[in-house]
């Protein structure tokens, strides 16, 4: 039998206390199968993104059990989390989270150097990531050279570059326009495909959930609905050969 990659059992998260608590989420089961793409929605309040939080290992449940290929998350500490991030997960922002100054290279390669990596292994890892995402040829670019689609895939790379087991992504399209959103989309759902590289995305649209092989649907923190998608939009290019805009 399978174990999943991630699951949540009876996860509860309480802010505050007395008059000022806050039940974020209220008790959630969830599975999460290694290589599925999975989009969470839901309104603002409605415990997406604390769930989102928790399963990053950025932020840990008041009750209930959290397991990673079937280790217990809830109990490690802070230490111990920080090096599951660092060796499992890579993470994608709505706000890029680029150091303005230094190249993609740079940028990419920054997970690369908090580990320890040399040189030498940086700078090829780095320039296979950016690669993958569509941007080969642009290391030397700064971030205020590069359009806001192109921010994102170099965004894209760094989380990519230490050859993460999931890839968090939240609300990756919500400062890009239309065509720039799908183009990252359509990334999301080649790396997914092609890699096997497993996707959790936070979004509140639809129709970028609409890439996802699975919708889970919080609501005032608890899981509404958990629904198959049969028919995900596809990837029309392979990542490697994705036009980098």
């Amino acid at each position: 039998m399978n174990v999943p990659l991630i699951r949540l059992r009876g996860v509860t998260k309480v802010y505050g206390s007395g008059q000022a608590e806050l039940m974020a989420l209220k008790g959630i089961d969830l599975d999460i199968t290694a290589g599925e793409f999975v989009a969470i929605m839901g309104p603002s309040g409605s415990g997406k993104s604390t769930a989102m939080n928790i399963m990053g290992c950025l932020d840990t449940p008041s009750a209930g059990q959290y397991l990673f290929r079937g280790a217990h998350v809830e109990g490690l500490s802070r230490d111990q989390r920080a090096l599951l991030r660092r060796r499992y997960l890579g993470f994608v922002f709505q706000g890029f989270n680029l150091l303005a100054r230094t190249s993609a290279q740079e940028n990419v390669e920054l997970p690369l150097l908090y580990r320890g990596e040399s040189a030498t292994v940086r700078h090829a890892s780095a320039a296979k990531a950016l690669q993958s995402v569509g941007l080969g040829g642009w290391e030397h670019h700064t971030p205020a050279e590069l359009s806001g689609g192109q921010q994102q895939r170099v965004a894209i790379a760094r989380a990519l570059v230490t050859e993460p087991a999931v890839l968090l992504a939240d609300e990756p399209t919500g400062n890009l326009d239309t065509q720039r959103s799908r183009e990252i989309m359509e990334l999301l759902r080649a790396l997914n495909v092609d890699h096997g590289i497993t996707v959790l995305m936070v979004t509140h649209e639809a129709d970028m959930a609409a890439y996802a092989r699975r919708v889970v649907h919080f609501v005032d923190g608890l899981i509404d609905s958990d629904t198959p998608n049969p028919n995900p939009m596809p990837a029309s290019l392979p990542a490697a050969a994705a036009e980098a805009r």
